[in-house]
């Protein structure tokens, strides 16, 4: 302090409180005079000065003598003296003291901290006030120019007032946590070594116990007996009079002690007795008791043997030895019971009739689970049957409902043991138990006010918010919902009081949270259900008190709500509402953020899932770019064909199914590219599907795709044909190839536009048109069992025949030009006429392999042609019968080299001609299959597409070593 202070200090003298000494008393108990500094008490005076708008601002702790700083901004001065300070005026306040210009004021204006540094103008001070009433300091802010607060800055003078009193208190209580934490870990110690020390006691016990029946004859005795009597075998003794085992006046005290346990009583002499062996005299302290039956009447009589051959005359030793069962049993701080093998009460020690406020009296006899039910709700009941099995069980803690004297519920830490009779046999259990609801209370309340929420983010957030607040708030029930219609509520996590409860969905409407998601706190003491009787949750709990906070964003709209519900009153505490009101300003930023991250990660899904779309549809479309077509547009003028084309005008504009039926290379794909280019799905992807070339097992992954892992080999994610063509259409060729099992599926795409791929269980809808063809007869199909009737039927909507060739002779000379330019140009052919006798045969002939067989020819003649004019040989065309051209003269199928010539008296079927020609072509090609020069090139197949063809009709390559010259030939199966 500055000499200016100390003078000023002189002159004056601060006033004080009524009940000074009580208040310094106060103040004191919080123990935090001089500590060190602590960051929540610097942030709160932070706060004030930025709320304010002081350059300085304290947490001043008013002491006898002097104001102590807990925490301070602006001023380097960790105390001054209570004389001058503003502050001992401040503390005789019950709200707020301002000072809006010190040197106007008379109390200050001579004050050596207005008139010199650090030059107070203007003060303002919320008094902090203990929970009984004393005011400990206060939380002020101090400007060098004079000035007054808003009513804001007043309130929250007053709210940061509050919580520095909360903090103190939590402060104080984290101490007292602390302090009683360390008693209770000396306390359990203690019992520890009780237990430990009883246990040895008994362990190394050297008295003779024996059992009696009414009659005085020997039925048991224990082990440590025999040993110190110096008996090997007890046999020959069992059944004999025990009162006979004595001499002289021992023997008629021994009967009198019998007589007396057999009348109810307890006899005791101090008799002699030789050890058996060695013959060692020994002094024995005798306790004969009788031993209680259910209804209190004696059925055996238990004598207590205790060698006081030293210690004879000690009679403190007799007093030990007559209370020794009194001190372990009815003298022990923990529970002692004993229950026989149907776990009814043998033994009900005083500490239990003490804890559960029942006299042992009315308990003994009686089954365990029936005089306390919440021994079966607990687990009790099954660790005292795991106990009669023959097991030590251990229970660290285990709570138990309404088993106190008072009703509570109380926390218990076990051990139930088997008790063994004479025999080694199993009779009842042993059972030890200690109170430890107080220890196990501290640490909780510990964990949830000290630990709480602080570091708790993401999906776990809300159920540790909602069981922290339940424990540190001493409610049954909590929960915390999302809410933003203010009509529904979904509970983000539930605490039901002893464990977490499922989520649910409510109204909101006649519950207690109507008005809380409408922006209120609402508090209800008691009598919850008789105001809210059409809640019947409520009821279900046994919900009687109600405290709500809203939940509001930052625009001061309710999305949510904390809940706390109790089965006994609750009273109102501001506290309280306080804090909740801060977890529910935390749960707002928790919630927005897990909102946000969610939809965050759902459009990054969608995107994800365009991505592989549009990457698997241009895969797809840079596939069919790099194939030939093979009709840029469809060729012909014959009737026939124009009332095709018409057919197609018409339907194409629909989105119905249309089934094309036709012979093998009619045109039906074409027909398919023209009905899909005239459709208004035009501008989206037309997708082929050669049902008949892709092989039985991987049919169903290529129609609908499948997931990663899906089956060996699914190494990654494929797009079905179906998702490819959603928003267009897909031309299903070769349509009776499909399995049967995959017609089914089929079906159902069809009907419900929707289908899940292989290994996923994610349906997915899509928008598809189907064109369908065939070159079969489908009904014949279905009368032999190979197609389904309901999928013909769903195929066959628009259905549309496609004439043979042989059908439109007309339009061969069309095509046949058509095909020499094409060609021609392909091949760098100047062909610029056609044979008049050429055009004739080609008009002639039946052409079993329609417009597919036509272009072959065409292209085949055009490769070989060696002039501007087109002829054809007679070796590149099969004649139909009564052909006058050739007679009977018989032509070859193939005769490029005659290797290998067949005579043919008629028409060859069409998988011959196919045959021949997919021959014809790889011989030509010297049976390269891809690339430029391949077959597949010259037949306008995909490779594989070939390589299905070569397989199905039986087209291998062969050496043949022994004709050099003809290097390959064909394998047809016969």
């Amino acid at each position: 302090m500055c000499p200016k202070h100390r003078a000023g200090c002189r002159s004056m003298k601060a006033p004080l409180p009524e009940n000074e000494d009580l208040r310094l008393q106060a103040l004191r108990s919080y123990r935090i005079l001089d500590s060190p500094p602590e960051s929540q008490f610097d942030d709160v005076a932070a706060l004030a000065a930025n709320i304010c708008g002081a350059p300085i601002a304290m947490v001043s702790l008013v002491d006898a003598d002097r104001q102590w700083f807990k925490a301070k901004t602006g001023l380097t001065a960790s105390e001054m003296s209570r004389d001058v300070a503003f502050c001992a005026h401040a503390i005789l306040q019950r709200d707020l003291f301002i000072v809006p210009d010190a040197t106007k004021d008379e109390r200050f204006s001579a004050n050596p901290l207005v008139t010199a540094a650090p030059n107070i103008r203007f003060y303002a001070a919320a008094p902090l006030i203990a929970p009984d009433g004393y005011a400990l300091g206060t939380l002020c802010v101090i400007d060098h120019v004079p000035r007054n607060l808003s009513d804001q800055q007043q309130q929250a003078l007053r709210v940061l007032s509050s919580q520095l009193v909360s903090q103190l208190e939590a402060r104080r209580t984290k101490s007292d946590l602390e302090r009683v934490t360390a008693e209770s870990e000396e306390a359990a110690e203690s019992l520890r070594a009780s237990e430990e020390f009883k246990s040895r006691l008994i362990a190394c016990s050297r008295d003779c116990i024996k059992v009696l029946d009414l009659e005085g004859r020997l039925v048991f005795m224990n082990e440590g007996g025999k040993e110190v009597l110096e008996i090997c075998d007890v046999a020959p003794f069992l059944n004999s009079s025990w009162i006979d085992f004595w001499q002289g006046e021992d023997r008629e005290a021994a009967r009198a002690a019998v007589e007396a346990a057999r009348a109810g009583k307890t006899g005791r002499f101090v008799g002699y007795f030789a050890t058996r062996i060695t013959g060692q005299p020994r002094w024995w302290d005798i306790v004969v008791s009788p031993i209680l039956d259910a209804r209190g009447q004696p059925e055996r009589i238990l004598a207590l043997s205790r060698d006081v051959t030293e210690h004879k005359q000690d009679e403190k030793a007799l007093r030990e030895a007559h209370q020794f069962n009194k001190e372990i049993i009815q003298g022990a701080a923990e529970g002692i019971i004993v229950y026989d093998s149907e776990l009814r009460y043998q033994l009900f020690n005083p500490f239990m009739e003490r804890l559960t406020g029942k006299p042992a009296v009315e308990l003994l006899g009686k089954p365990a689970p029936e005089v306390f039910p919440a021994l079966r709700e607990s687990g009790i009941e099954g660790m005292l049957k795991r106990a009669l099995q023959g097991e030590v069980v251990y229970v660290p803690d285990v709570l138990i409902r309404m088993h106190s004297a008072g009703g509570r519920d109380v926390w218990e830490s076990c051990t139930f043991a088997p008790h063994f009779d004479s025999q080694g046999k199993i009779v009842g259990v042993i059972g030890l138990v200690r109170d430890v609801t107080e220890r196990h209370l501290a640490e909780e309340t510990f964990r949830s006010i000290v630990i709480g929420t602080a570091s708790t983010t993401g999906i776990d957030f809300f159920p540790s918010l909602a069981r922290h607040m339940a424990t540190a708030l001493r409610v049954r029930y909590a929960f915390i919902t999302s809410c933003d219609d203010r009509k529904h509520a979904q509970a983000l996590a539930f605490w039901k009081g002893d464990g977490f409860g499922e989520n649910f969905e409510f109204d909101i409407a006649d519950t207690p949270c109507m008005k809380v998601l409408e922006g209120e706190v609402c508090h209800y003491q008691e009598g919850l259900q008789q105001l809210f009787p059409l809640d019947k949750g409520l009821a279900d709990w046994g919900a009687q008190s109600y405290l709500g906070v809203p939940m509001l964003d930052r625009a001061g709209r309710v999305i949510g709500h904390i809940a706390l519900l109790d089965d006994k009153p609750m009273e109102r505490d501001a506290r309280a509402i306080d804090l909740v009101k801060i977890f529910a300003a935390r749960a707002v930023a928790e919630l927005k953020r897990q909102r946000a991250e969610a939809e965050l990660q759902a459009a990054l899904e969608q995107v994800q899932v365009l991505q592989k779309k549009l990457e698997a549809e241009n895969v797809y479309l840079q596939e069919e770019i790099r194939r030939e077509h093979n009709f840029e547009e469809i060729v012909g003028n014959s009737s026939i064909l124009l009332e095709v084309l018409r057919r197609i005008e018409t339907v194409a504009p629909t989105d119905s199914t249309v089934l094309i039926l036709g012979e093998t290379g009619s045109g039906k794909e074409l027909i398919a590219r023209a009905i899909h280019s005239h459709s208004n799905r035009k501008h989206r992807p037309l997708v082929k599907v050669n049902c008949g070339a892709i092989p039985t097992g991987l049919v169903e992954s290529e129609l609908f795709g499948h997931m990663k892992g899906a089956f060996t080999g699914a190494l990654e994610r494929r797009t079905g044909r179906f998702e490819l063509a959603d928003g267009g259409t897909l031309f299903l060729d070769e349509i009776s190839e499909l399995p049967l099992d995959t017609q089914v599926k089929l079906l159902r795409v069809l009907q419900e536009h929707e289908f899940e791929p292989v290994g996923s269980s994610r349906t997915i809808k899509v928008n598809v048109r189907i064109i369908a063809a065939s070159n079969r007869d489908l009904e014949k199909a279905i009368q032999e069992g190979r197609f389904r009737a309901d999928l013909y039927y769903r195929l066959n909507v628009l259905p549309m025949t496609l004439p043979a060739l042989r059908h439109r002779r007309s339009d061969i000379p069309l095509l046949t030009a058509f095909f020499v330019g094409r060609f021609s140009r392909q091949f760098c052919k100047q062909i610029t006429g056609i044979a008049q006798d050429t055009m004739d045969l080609l008009s002639r002939y039946d052409w079993p392999g329609n417009i597919r067989e036509l272009q072959n020819v065409i292209e085949r003649a055009v490769v070989l042609s060696r002039g501007p004019v087109l002829k054809l040989g007679r070796d590149l065309l099969p004649v139909s019968p009564g052909d006058a051209a050739f007679g009977d003269e018989a032509v070859t199928a193939i005769g490029i080299n005659g290797d290998h010539a067949e005579n043919t008296a008629g028409y060859s079927s069409l998988e011959e001609v196919e045959k021949r020609h997919i021959m014809d072509v790889l011989r030509q090609t010297e049976w390269i299959i891809e690339g430029p020069r391949g077959a597949a090139k010259i037949l306008a197949l995909h490779p594989n597409t070939l390589r299905s063809r070569m397989k199905k009709l039986g087209i291998e390559r062969i050496s043949i070593d022994a004709s050099p010259a003809t290097k390959y030939r064909s394998h047809e199966a016969s």
